[in-house]
């Protein structure tokens, strides 16, 4: 009669697999480019406005920095004004855009109106800008084809 021992190595611990510390990071990347993904397809997405019809020039494309997250002042057809996606009345403009951006603003603002605007009205929300104190103040218009 004879007994089988273990064949040795390790003290003799047969299928039991020792401990591995290291960290397998392969789901925590898949994960990330996955996120990575969805927010490069949605950021331009975010940063749109409101629609409005804009007037047609042979202006050339506004140059601006790629990191450069644009202040946009909108006028509906119907003159509304909206400051980003939050509509403001002409008396409060200036004050909004003190709440919002603080003195010493130096970047460029947009100023997107709807070609069916009459002209006095962007006057006064052109007069409201400049009143508080921001001069750096671009029309935004479509290339003509």
């Amino acid at each position: 009669m004879g007994m089988i021992l273990g064949s040795g190595g390790k003290g003799g611990r047969r299928g039991r697999r020792s401990l591995n510390a290291e960290i397998n990071v392969t789901p925590f990347v898949d994960v990330m480019l996955v996120l990575l993904i969805v927010f490069m397809i949605t950021a331009p997405l975010l940063v749109r406005g409101e629609d409005v019809a804009l007037p047609k020039t042979r202006s050339g494309p506004i140059k601006t920095e790629p990191n450069d997250a644009p202040l946009a002042i909108t006028v509906k057809a119907d003159g509304t004004i909206y400051v980003q996606n939050t509509e403001v009345s002409v008396e409060e403009l200036g004050a909004k855009l003190a709440a919002i951006i603080g003195e010493g603003y130096e970047q460029q603002m947009y100023l997107r109106a709807d070609a069916a605007v009459p002209y006095g009205r962007i006057m006064e929300v052109t007069s409201e800008v400049r009143a508080a104190g921001y001069t750096r103040l671009a029309f935004v218009t479509e290339q003509k084809k």
